[in-house]
């Protein structure tokens, strides 16, 4: 393609044809007089490449990083290590040139990369397909819960209070627009109440969700809830920690009918809250009702193998009131991201990242526990984040925390004002002895 630059004079046509005179009256006739800008740019002079790069680096100091600060945050974005070989494939101009494959077979290693994507999640949560992902953890629960309203029919969903509070927010803004009530099941200080939950699931219930490990990071009784959903003829949807699936039971093999999980924490970094990685997984019977697309292995002309788009029910490919979704895309580069990882860490890798988090979780929680003034809010298993209650505020802490280069963990009174001075802690591989032992040494400080 050749580049015909635009003169003076085509400008001047053009301009002369919808009947302004400039490009100012062209911009202004659109712009209130009063907020229209009257003076030069308060901007300083001119600085060298070298100086702004040196500027900005200047700037950036001020910003408290992953790199300088220990982080003991998690509730859905966790600093996990990354390889250095993902960056280095996403990187490649081959996976950045599609912002979606709207001629899909064209584009094959594309295909392969997202069916390598969906094999991996299937093998993860042992369910039978998985999707090419969702926006985020948060949009993939919700477009569970429609999914099992679709299926069933019934127009109530059951939530457990022990789910990602902007978790259960999106969920209830999906479910408002198509009339769905979304009931919250209540907790026994850090899991769910079994006995109150059996009164809410009935007949008229499409579906129960649960997060396992849940939202203040202790492990649920997946099992016995999987029970009482299915004797009602509800559908058992779990919203599932990916690395913690290398050491817990897949969900498929306790009844879940649909797995959701945050992606993030494979290959993905924090990235400030985004772009991140819905997971999405199900049963077969369920292949209708998924929304975004799966795609396909299958045999060329040539008897080759190839790629291909079996599924695409989303409402740019059909018409919009048949449609499953109304999502557009897919999280491509981030999914690219998790098959990258998964690919390099392996089977065994795996599993070790989830015993290191395992491990150094328990490490710091005992250690915290015997401080004056700490107590675990709650007795039962966790994976690699846990609750403890605190003898001051949550907040006031991590000040304290904060000053000593610690991101703290999450406060837990807004959103579980039963446990009020209570703070969710999230340990990675990544954390190290030292910097457990100098978070237990801070905590120590507070009287």
């Amino acid at each position: 393609m050749r580049y015909i630059p635009i003169t003076q004079a085509d400008k001047a046509a053009m301009l002369r044809d919808i009947g302004v005179s400039s490009t100012e009256e062209l911009f202004a006739a659109n712009i209130p007089a009063d907020v229209r800008l009257t003076r030069p740019l308060q901007l300083p002079p001119a600085i060298t490449e070298m100086e702004i790069l040196s500027h900005v680096a200047e700037l950036t100091k001020s910003n408290a990083n992953l790199q300088d600060y220990a982080c003991f945050l998690g509730g859905g974005a966790y600093d996990h290590y990354i390889p250095s070989a993902v960056d280095t494939f996403l990187r490649r101009g081959e996976f950045l040139t599609a912002y979606t494959p709207y001629q899909p077979e064209i584009s094959q290693g594309v295909l392969q990369v997202i069916y390598e994507y969906q094999s991996m999640v299937c093998a993860l949560t042992g369910m039978d397909l998985s999707n090419a992902s969702m926006y985020d953890g948060a949009s993939a629960l919700a477009e569970a819960a429609g999914m099992v309203v679709a299926q069933t029919g019934r127009k109530k969903v059951v939530i457990a209070g022990s789910v990602h509070p902007n978790y259960r927010r999106v969920v209830k803004t999906y479910m408002h627009g198509i009339g769905v009530e979304v009931v919250e099941a209540p907790l026994d200080h850090c899991e769910l109440d079994l006995n109150k939950l059996a009164g809410l699931i009935t007949e008229e219930v499409a579906g129960f969700i649960v997060q396992q490990p849940n939202f203040l990071g202790h492990v649920e009784q997946v099992r016995a809830i999987e029970a009482m959903v299915h004797a009602k003829g509800g559908l058992y949807v779990v919203c599932a920690d990916p690395i913690s699936l290398a050491l817990l039971e897949a969900p498929g093999n306790y009844g879940a009918d649909i797995v959701v999980a945050e992606g993030q924490s494979l290959g993905n970094a924090p990235s400030f809250g985004g772009p991140y990685l819905g997971v999405m997984a199900t049963r077969e019977k369920f292949a209708r009702r998924i929304p975004g697309r799966i795609v396909g292995a299958t045999l060329d002309t040539r008897g080759q193998r190839a790629f291909v788009l079996t599924l695409q029910a989303r409402e740019q490919h059909i018409r919009r009131e048949k449609a499953t979704s109304n999502i557009c895309s897919n999280e491509a580069l981030n999914a690219l991201a998790a098959t990258v990882y998964l690919t390099l860490v392996g089977k065994e890798g795996l599993r070790e990242v989830a015993n290191l988090c395992v491990q150094k979780a328990h490490y710091a929680a005992a250690r915290i526990a015997k401080l004056p003034g700490y107590q675990m809010a709650c007795k039962s298993a966790f994976f690699k984040e846990f609750t403890v209650n605190c003898p001051k505020p949550a907040d006031e802490i991590n000040k304290l925390l904060l000053g000593k280069k610690i991101l703290g963990g999450i406060p837990s009174s807004v959103d579980y004002p039963h446990i009020p001075n209570a703070m969710t802690i999230a340990v990675t591989e990544k954390r190290t002895k030292g910097e457990i032992d100098a978070l237990v040494a801070a905590l120590g400080e507070v009287k």
